[in-house]
């Protein structure tokens, strides 16, 4: 189901690819889901940037009437972003920060995992819920750690004062609903990581709320640090949709904070998997992440998307035992949450996805064919 449980009783506004009965060149165009289809609204708003820098952008959406085009079914959806950067909040959860540990140790090999498990599992007592990151606890925690021998560049994101923030995909190269996801040939030991998604503007303000896909290859990211930007950044290693929830009188930052999402990858072996990730476990608000990301030191004049982060880290093994869980070919990978809707794709190779070629000076060349830049 791809609409949220509460149907559109919210502002829920995407980006799909649009034709326009007047002019032949079909583009991206931002839409407005209502109860009567989709409204294509780019003649008032050519971009997903421009309209989030309203002062209020609900407000905006619900007073533009725009072009029906289709119902929710009929629309080819895009990713609900584009001159926005995606970064990324890594190791905001308690649950997975255990599990970076364990990557780290293991080097990236899933077949030392189980083993590694059991040892820092041991020496951490089994758990860091509760932990405030930057507190005298944490530090308390960093300098027993050290003395163990047992202190990990993950440990200090994911307990010290600094969150890790990293930028996850170039613009426009994140996929929507429908689309495959990549996942790269060389990696054996891969999971989706499924994560709220901010939208946030040039000012720092958080305007609207998604769902997205952190593809990881924790094979990649095992082996080195110095390798976050093959095992995160490759062709469709990024998905985020179905489309945004603007805040407004039926949902807000409160409702994010309570949220939970859900997962669920169901292989063409038969296999299924389901877990979920909820946001009342977080161990940094998510306006102390959008501080840290947009501040005095950093600006983003055209916003940005910010990846919550996932408590979500599988274990179980899929194949053989103690080979722990990893993507094959044609899972259908569905993360949903009841008031933001479910974000569908399938895995396939990066290599074997159409190559991303749609960038900036084709968005740009696009909006001026079809007449949207002179609004």
């Amino acid at each position: 189901m791809l609409l949220p449980e509460d149907g559109t009783a919210g502002t829920l506004v995407g980006r799909a690819w649009v034709s326009t009965p007047s002019n032949a060149i079909a583009g991206p165009s931002v839409v407005a889901i209502r109860a009567e289809g989709v409204f294509d609204l780019s003649r008032q708003f050519p971009t997903m940037s421009g309209l989030l820098e309203h002062e209020n952008a609900a407000l905006a959406v619900r007073t533009t009437s725009g072009r029906h085009i289709g119902s929710v079914e009929s629309v080819q959806w895009l990713a609900p972003c584009d001159l926005q950067v995606i970064k990324a909040a890594g190791v905001t959860f308690a649950d997975s920060l255990l599990e970076r540990v364990i990557e780290e140790q293991a080097k990236g090999d899933p077949a030392r995992a189980e083993a590694v498990r059991g040892r820092v599992v041991e020496l951490l007592g089994g758990s860091l819920a509760g932990l405030v990151p930057g507190s005298e606890a944490a530090m308390q925690l960093k300098q027993l750690l050290i003395q163990q021998q047992l202190w990990s560049q993950y440990l200090e994101v994911g307990i010290g004062p600094d969150a890790e923030v990293f930028t996850k995909a170039p613009l426009l190269s994140a996929v929507g609903t429908g689309a495959e996801i990549g996942i790269h040939p060389q990696s054996q030991w891969n999971n989706p990581e499924p994560e709220i998604v901010l939208a946030v503007n040039s000012r720092g303000e958080i305007a609207g709320v998604t769902l997205g896909n952190d593809v990881n290859l924790r094979d990649f990211e095992g082996r080195s640090a110095l390798l976050l930007a093959k095992a995160k950044d490759n062709n469709a290693s990024c998905a985020i949709g179905p489309f945004l929830r603007l805040f407004d009188a039926t949902y807000g930052l409160d409702d994010v904070r309570r949220c939970t999402v859900e997962l669920e990858v169901e292989g063409q072996d038969g296999y299924l998997l389901r877990g979920q990730s909820s946001m009342a476990r977080i161990s940094r608000d998510p306006t102390d992440l959008v501080a840290q990301t947009l501040n005095a030191n950093h600006q983003y004049p055209d916003g940005f998307m910010l990846f919550l982060g996932t408590m979500f880290a599988p274990t179980e093994d899929r194949d053989g035992a103690g080979g722990g869980f990893t993507h094959k070919l044609g899972d259908v990978v569905r993360i949903s949450s009841a008031r933001l809707g479910t974000l569908e794709n399938t895995v396939n190779s990066s290599d074997r996805i159409a190559p991303w070629t749609f960038g900036l000076r084709q968005l740009f060349a696009n909006l001026a064919a079809r007449g949207l830049l002179d609004v």
